[in-house]
């Protein structure tokens, strides 16, 4: 049995050391997720918040035979972020849905040049939709499908939102390396 399985096992039974170090094992993934979902450091915190009491509520619930712990603790702060958005109502999709047959892509050699400091700045600064999708789809690895079913949108709509959100960041990344 691995450390991190005699830490889940204690907090199962409530206790706040065990606790605190399962905290301090993820804090920074789960950190990083809800920087993903926010527009600012405050609001991350507050989704990292949320999903904390998510991920300790429901812990009885995590299966190690399905899936390692931190796959399900960041599906969990993902879930915690996305109700976040939902009930400060954050997410907006009325946007007019418009065909693109445009295939946009960051090149390699851009990402490089900046940090993640910088790319997530870039990503906060997307409207909400765009943001959502954009981190469901390419950063959690969701289909179109599946995005479509966790928001309640279309999967043109999620289509839509993801290919705006990369003409944008790309718009983004061309005024930063400019400078």
């Amino acid at each position: 049995m691995d450390n991190e399985t005699k830490i889940i096992k204690k907090c199962l039974k409530g206790n706040s050391q065990a606790q605190r170090a399962l905290y301090n094992m993820h804090k920074v993934k789960w950190f990083m997720i809800c920087l993903r979902y926010a527009h600012n450091k405050s609001e991350a915190e507050d989704m990292l918040q949320d999903g904390l009491i998510s991920v300790f509520n429901n812990l009885k619930q995590f299966d190690p035979g399905k899936a390692e712990f931190s796959v399900w603790s960041n599906k969990v702060i993902v879930n915690a972020a996305l109700q976040y958005l939902r009930k400060w109502k954050k997410l907006n999709f009325n946007q007019p849905i418009d065909d693109y047959e445009e295939k946009l892509s960051i090149g390699e050699t851009v990402i490089e040049t900046l940090g993640a400091k910088e790319l997530t700045a870039l990503v906060q600064n997307l409207p909400d939709g765009y943001r959502t999708v954009f981190n469901l789809y390419v950063m959690e690895g969701y289909k179109h499908r599946e995005i479509a079913e966790i928001l309640n949108i279309s999967e043109n709509t999620s289509k839509s939102q993801l290919l705006k959100a990369k003409k944008m960041l790309r718009n983004q990344l061309e005024e930063v390396l400019q400078y």
